[in-house]
């Protein structure tokens, strides 16, 4: 008997879930553990496991589409199985649904003391602004994919949305025309305010929108411009169509091999075409690439590409004018929550200078192995992971009346983005080996940069890291990243004189820093855990006992 799985509610606040990927395709055999696919959430990606035996004979949602919970997500049973009730059923089921909500539903617009209502015309889907994270209040439209009268199919990305977290894709769950877009880009709006409005092409949506005020005046202007002049719509589509192809660019597939050859060359994957599968970069792409016969196709979108994006221009230096840049949703936030950590929880701060001339010696020897290229930040955090096994008291975190103490180290790693900082989180870090903790700070830096880092990547952090000595900054002190009870600053290594066997000497000294939660963790517990971290550090080989 076939088994209908529905989509599940993996967290409190979850209304709807998105499949980020599926391990396993329609005939495909399956049994209980298996997972059958990614669910993103309003807070992580994580693994839905299938329940039962059997195999898969019907996909409810696709790769990349979202559905409420408790929808159809997929349908197991035996293989031959008929499943045509089961389908029909559903498919019946929403389409009895659905005129009565098109019919009925109500569009609500404030705009100051105004409210309007009407009745969604047939074939039109009303657009709200996503809630994309658990505390997301508004959304700000970082890029629109789409203009008013371009075709838009389910599955193509109308805009990217700027959160209290991150900037993420967001794509189109209707096929259609884009008739009306209420939050122009740069903007911001409430959650569930009117994101944008697509339904068949020249549907009459002016009874939906007439109570937004001045918010429907650019859509109109849009439509009559392109309508009156067919001149300049040629134009207009053209420039259009160069903006859009190099945004989508940026989303370019390429393996982690290529992208690190790529930057290590400082080769633009933008302007490569891989040979790989759907167009993937791999390998050869990058070693066949040569500039010169790329460049003329370069220069065009590069210089299209500026023009477009102004906003830097506003960073230059003018004498004797002043000049604003509206904070980002991930800014906002940022600010929000260092302020809790400073005001909630009583910093104090602990101070080490480590002999680090062993330590430079040992990494000598590591990088001289092959494929093997470690940083120092890398054997800080190696050690620091150790040093949290033996003073679990730091790897902690304060609950109101209660104390957690972390069955995992997990830390996380602080790394500077544009819009601020973001701390990817290496997940059981002290059971990764240099090569396995260099290879993840370098995928998920680079990924936090150009905005590819999945939730739950960013969560979960029982200890932070920060590291400035690539700045030449000797010595800092950081903000708790809350829930985290402490973190770890750290500054650049110095050669200077020192006394050594009563003699001096040059030699390499590096300061590290740790922020402590009072509430959690004492000074004699701070200070024993910097007086393990600082052995490990100037004898790197007691990591091994």
């Amino acid at each position: 008997m076939a088994e209908v799985i529905t989509m599940p509610r993996l967290s409190d606040t979850m209304t709807d879930g998105k499949v980020a990927k599926w391990h396993k395709k329609v005939g495909d055999s399956v049994k209980e553990g298996d997972i059958l696919a990614e669910i993103e959430t309003d807070k992580a990606v994580q693994d839905f496991e299938s329940e039962i035996n059997g195999t898969l004979l019907y996909i409810g949602t696709e790769e990349g589409g979202s559905s409420p919970v408790d929808s159809v997500l997929a349908i197991i049973g035996a293989a031959g199985e008929d499943i045509s009730t089961l389908i029909g059923g559903n498919n019946a089921e929403k389409k009895s649904e659905e005129p009565s909500e098109e019919k009925s539903a109500p569009i609500t617009q404030e705009n100051n003391t105004e409210t309007s209502t009407a009745e969604i015309p047939a074939g039109v889907e009303v657009i709200t602004m996503p809630r994309l994270s658990d505390t997301m209040t508004e959304g700000k439209v970082a890029k629109w994919h789409k203009k008013v009268g371009d075709a838009v199919k389910e599955g193509d990305i109308l805009a990217e949305i700027e959160t209290d977290k991150a900037v993420q894709d967001f794509e189109s769950e209707f096929n259609g025309t884009l008739l009306y877009v209420g939050t122009e880009e740069g903007g911001a709006n409430p959650v569930d305010s009117v994101l944008a409005i697509i339904g068949p092409e020249g549907t009459n949506i002016s009874g939906i929108i007439s109570g937004g005020g001045k918010k429907d005046s650019t859509p109109k202007t849009e439509i009559s411009e392109q309508k009156s002049s067919n001149t300049e719509a040629p134009k207009a589509d053209q420039n259009e169509n160069t903006a859009v192809s190099a945004s989508s660019s940026e989303r370019v597939a390429i393996s982690p091999l290529a992208k690190k050859m790529a930057e290590d060359k400082g080769i633009d994957v933008n302007v490569l075409k891989g040979s790989g599968e759907n167009g993937r970069i791999v390998k050869k792409d990058i070693e066949g690439f040569t500039p010169a016969l790329n460049e003329s196709v370069t220069n065009e979108p590069k210089s299209s590409t500026v023009a477009a994006a102004p906003a830097p221009v506003a960073m230059n230096f003018v004498q004797g004018q002043d000049s604003e840049t509206p904070n980002s949703q991930v800014r906002n936030i940022i600010a929000k929550r260092l302020s809790e950590s400073k005001f909630t929880a009583p910093h104090y701060y602990l101070i080490v200078e480590i002999n680090m001339d062993k330590a430079i010696e040992a990494r000598k020897e590591i990088n001289s192995l092959p494929d093997t290229k470690i940083s120092f930040n890398d054997m800080v955090i190696k050690a620091t992971a150790m040093a949290l096994r033996k003073h679990p008291q730091v790897n902690s975190t304060w609950n109101a009346d209660k104390i957690i103490h972390h069955g995992n180290i997990n830390v996380g790693v602080a790394v500077a983005i544009p819009d601020g900082l973001v701390v990817p989180v290496l997940k059981n870090a002290d059971q990764m080996n240099y090569n396995q903790i260099s290879a993840g700070v370098k995928d998920m830096a680079g990924r936090a940069k150009s905005k590819g880092l999945k939730a739950n990547e960013m969560e979960g952090s029982t200890f932070s890291v920060s590291n400035l000595g690539m700045f030449g900054i000797e010595t800092f002190t950081s903000i708790i990243n809350q829930p985290n009870s402490a973190i770890l600053s750290v500054g650049a290594i110095i050669e200077k004189p020192i006394v050594k066997d009563g003699q001096i000497v040059v030699g390499n000294t590096m300061k590290l820093s740790l922020a402590c939660d009072h509430r959690v963790v004492d000074g004699a517990t701070g200070a024993q855990f910097l007086q393990t971290l600082r052995t490990y550090l100037e004898q790197p080989l007691s990591l091994l006992l």
